[in-house]
C-alpha cells in the first residue's frame, strides 16, 4: 500500500538561505566515484568502530583492570552517542552544508580515536568513545544524504548497495582487523592500535575530503529539536546502564527506578515530538517521515536484526577467546565467511531475479536465526571452531546479507530527495540503537549465566543462541510485513 507523501515547505528565512544543489548524477562520473569513495570510507571507519573493539575486549580487561560492565560501556558507549544524535547530525548537514558536516564531524572522531589510543583508564576510554560517538553521528548522516543527492536512477541503486554493504560487512571486517593489529602489537600499542588505526586514515580524508566533497549542496535553516533530542538521550541512557550495570551491581533500586523513567521518558519523547510538530517545528522522527511506504516497519525490523546481531558479535567474541582459548587473530579470522558472504549478498543480490527479492529478505533472516541457533548449540557441546562452524557462520552472513541490503535499498529508494536527510537518519538511528540494545541486553544475560569455568559459559552461549535465534525470527516476521 503507498501513501503520497506532502514535501516540506521553504519559510522565507530558509529559502532565503537556500543554495542551489548541482543536479543528482551532474558532477561527472569521475568526481562522482570521487566522492562515493571518501564518504563510504568515513562511513566504513564510523561502522568498524562499533565491532573492532570487540576481539580487543579480553586485551583491554586485562590492560586497564575493567569488569564486564565496563566492558560493554565501551563497546556500546559509542553507538549510545552515535544513536541518538544522528538525526541531529542530519539537521546540521542540511543547515550548514552535508560538506561542512561531514568534515566536522570527521575530525571529532579523528581526534577521539586519537584520545582512545591514548586512553590511561577504563572511565577515560568510555568518556572518549563517547566523543567518538559524537563525530560520527555528525559525519555519517552526510553519507547517505549525498548518495541521494549526487546519484539517480541505476547509478543510485548500485551507491545505495554499496553503502548497505559497508555498513554491515564492516562490523564483521572489524572483528578480523582487530584481531590482526592486536596480534601484530605494532610499537607494542597492544589494544590501543584497534583506535589509532583511524587517525592516519581519517587525517587522510580530511586532506581530500575538502577537494572531493560538493560544496553547493542545498542550504536550509533547519530548526533543531532540542527538547527531543534531550528527552531521548536522557531515556536511552536510563534503559541502557541499569541493563549493563545491574547484574554487576546486583540489581539495587537505583536500576528498576532508572528502567521505568526510561519507559516514560520514551512516552514523553512521542509527546513532545507531536507538540514540536503541532508548533510547526521540525520533530527528529517527523510524522511525514514516517509515513514513507514501508519505513515504519523497516525501521523495526532493522533495529531487530541489528540487536540480535551486535549482541551475537559481542558475545562471540568473549566466548571464543574466553572459554575456547583462542588468540585475538584466531578469533577474528573466524568471521571471515561471514563478512564474505555478507558483501557478497549485500552487493550482488540485484542479480537475483526481481521475482525473489521480496521473499529472499524473511527467507535470508529465517537462514540467520537457524544458522546462530545452531553455531551456539555446536560450541555449547564443546567443538571447536572447525568446519561445521565456519560453515554456519558462513549461512549466518548469507542470511542476514540477502535481508539487510535489499531492505534498505528497497524502502530508501521510495523515499523523495526531500525528505532524505530526515529518513536516512531515523534508519539508520535505528540500527545503532538496535546494536546497544543487543550488547546491554544478550551482554547482560550471557555475563548473568556465564561462571568461572569453560562449562558454565558454554551452557551461557548455548541459551544466548538460542534466545538470538527467536529474536532473528521475530525479523523475519516483521520483515515479511514490511517487504507487503
Amino acid at each position: 500500500m503507498t501513501q503520497n507523501l506532502s514535501i516540506p515547505t521553504l519559510s522565507p528565512k530558509a529559502a532565503a538561505t537556500q543554495r542551489v544543489a548541482p543536479p543528482p548524477g551532474s558532477l561527472g562520473s569521475r568526481r562522482s566515484a570521487a566522492v562515493l569513495a571518501v564518504i563510504l570510507t568515513g562511513q566504513f571507519m564510523a561502522v568498524l568502530d562499533a565491532s573492532i573493539v570487540n576481539v580487543a575486549i579480553p586485551s583491554i580487561r586485562t590492560s586497564l583492570h575493567t569488569g564486564g560492565a565496563a566492558l560493554q560501556l565501551i563497546v556500546a558507549g559509542y553507538v549510545v552517542a552515535y544513536a541518538v544524535l544522528l538525526v541531529t547530525g542530519a539537521r546540521l548537514g542540511d543547515r550548514f552544508t552535508q560538506r561542512r558536516a561531514f568534515i566536522a564531524g570527521l575530525t571529532v572522531f579523528t581526534v577521539a580515536s586519537l584520545a582512545c589510543g591514548l586512553a590511561w583508564n577504563e572511565l577515560s576510554l568510555i568518556a572518549f568513545r563517547f566523543a567518538q560517538g559524537v563525530g560520527a553521528a555528525a559525519m555519517v548522516p552526510q553519507v547517505m544524504t549525498l548518495i541521494q543527492r549526487t546519484f539517480t536512477g541505476a547509478a543510485r541503486a548500485r551507491a545505495l548497495s554499496a553503502y548497505s554493504a559497508i555498513i554491515s560487512g564492516a562490523m564483521v571486517i572489524g572483528q578480523v582487523l582487530g584481531g590482526l593489529i592486536i596480534k601484530l602489537d605494532l610499537a607494542g600499542t597492544d589494544w590501543r592500535g584497534v583506535f589509532l588505526v583511524n587517525v592516519p586514515i581519517g587525517a587522510a580524508l580530511l586532506l581530500v575530503a575538502p577537494r572531493v566533497l560538493p560544496a553547493g549542496t542545498a542550504k536550509f535553516d533547519r530548526r533543531l529539536d532540542l527538547a527531543g533530542l534531550a528527552v531521548l538521550t536522557g531515556s536511552v541512557l536510563a534503559l541502557v546502564l541499569p541493563l549493563v550495570l545491574g547484574r554487576e551491581l546486583g540489581w539495587p533500586a537505583w536500576t528498576w527506578i532508572a528502567l521505568a523513567a526510561g519507559v516514560i521518558g520514551v512516552a514523553l519523547f512521542l509527546v513532545i515530538e507531536r507538540a514540536v510538530a503541532s508548533r510547526g517545528g521540525e520533530p527528529l522522527f517527523a510524522q511525514r517521515v514516517l509515513r514513507a511506504p514501508g519505513l515504519a516497519l523497516t525501521a523495526a525490523t532493522l533495529f531487530t536484526v541489528m540487536a540480535t546481531f551486535g549482541g551475537w558479535l559481542f558475545v562471540m567474541a568473549i566466548h571464543l577467546q574466553g572459554a575456547l582459548g583462542y588468540g585475538a587473530l584466531h578469533a577474528g579470522l573466524l568471521f571471515i565467511p561471514m563478512g564474505v558472504t555478507f558483501a557478497l549478498a549485500g552487493l550482488y543480490w540485484q542479480r537475483l531475479p526481481a521475482r525473489l527479492h521480496a521473499r529472499m529478505i524473511p527467507g535470508g533472516l529465517v537462514l540467520a536465526a537457524a544458522a546462530t541457533a545452531t553455531l551456539g548449540l555446536l560450541l555449547r557441546n564443546g567443538a571447536a571452531a572447525g568446519p561445521a562452524a565456519l560453515a554456519l557462520f558462513g549461512l549466518l552472513g548469507l542470511g542476514t546479507g540477502l535481508a539487510f541490503s535489499p531492505l534498505m535499498t528497497r524502502t530508501l529508494a521510495k523515499v523523495p530527495m526531500e525528505l532524505a536527510a530526515d529518513a536516512s537518519g531515523i534508519l539508520v538511528t535505528n540500527v545503532q540503537l538496535g546494536i546497544v540494545v543487543g550488547i546491554a541486553s544478550f551482554g547482560t544475560l550471557f555475563f548473568g549465566l556465564a561462571g568461572s569455568t569453560a562449562l558454565s559459559a558454554a551452557h551461557a552461549l548455548g541459551v544466548t543462541s538460542l534466545v538470538q535465534g527467536a529474536a532473528m525470527l521475530s525479523a523475519a516476521a516483521l520483515a515479511l510485513r514490511a517487504v507487503r
